[in-house]
């Protein structure tokens, strides 16, 4: 598929070999940006303004036709938000008030071009098994998973062996709903 010139407005190594999975051309450029929201959003409304708030520090770096893609990936359990650990406590803690319940993993996306916004949002529901806190201490001594939003990577040791099941998009939870970001460039390309 031929795509406009794709900028991918992240760090995350995950998003970026999502997108290399999908054949999609792109460069990454990043911008520093105020990850902070209104009080009163839900998640879903975060990961959305915050996505798109990522996208307009590109309002006057894209060349006619470039389409930025930015996104912002949240997990929530009750609807709180849970960000990245800044300790290897904080990390323990979070993995032990998932560990036996569902959460959620929201991811909004937006997509910048021409000065058009276009965002969306994904959630996928998330079945965590109960793990055992030697499990849990193993896997962040093991993956520090610092750099994380709910302390983990489905990709890693301890989504393989303890999440239950999924239901909803797995690339989401890793960090870009890959199916629908592949659609909204069929859009565009249009």
């Amino acid at each position: 598929m031929k795509f406009p010139p794709v900028i991918l407005a992240s760090k995350s190594p995950r998003r970026q070999e999502l997108l290399k999975l999908l054949g999609i051309d792109f460069r990454v450029i990043l911008r520093d940006v105020d990850e902070s929201f209104p009080r009163g959003l839900t998640p879903a409304e975060v990961a959305v303004y915050i996505a798109e708030k990522k996208a307009h520090a590109f309002d006057d770096a894209l060349t006619e036709n470039e389409v930025v893609i930015t996104a912002d990936t949240i997990v929530c359990i009750d609807d709180k938000i849970l960000g990245k650990p800044e300790s290897a406590e904080e990390a323990f803690n979070v993995l032990s008030l998932l560990s036996g319940r569902k959460h959620e993993v929201i991811t909004g996306v937006a997509l910048l071009r021409n000065g058009k916004l276009s965002s969306f949002y994904e959630t996928t529901e998330v079945y965590f098994l109960s793990l055992a806190p030697e499990e849990i201490s193993y896997y962040i001594d093991t993956c520090k998973p610092f750099d994380k939003a709910g302390s983990y990577g489905i990709q890693e040791w301890i989504g393989l062996m303890g999440i239950e099941k999924i239901v909803g998009s797995y690339s989401n939870v890793v960090g870009l709903p890959t199916h629908r970001v592949y659609q909204e460039l069929l859009k565009l390309s249009e």
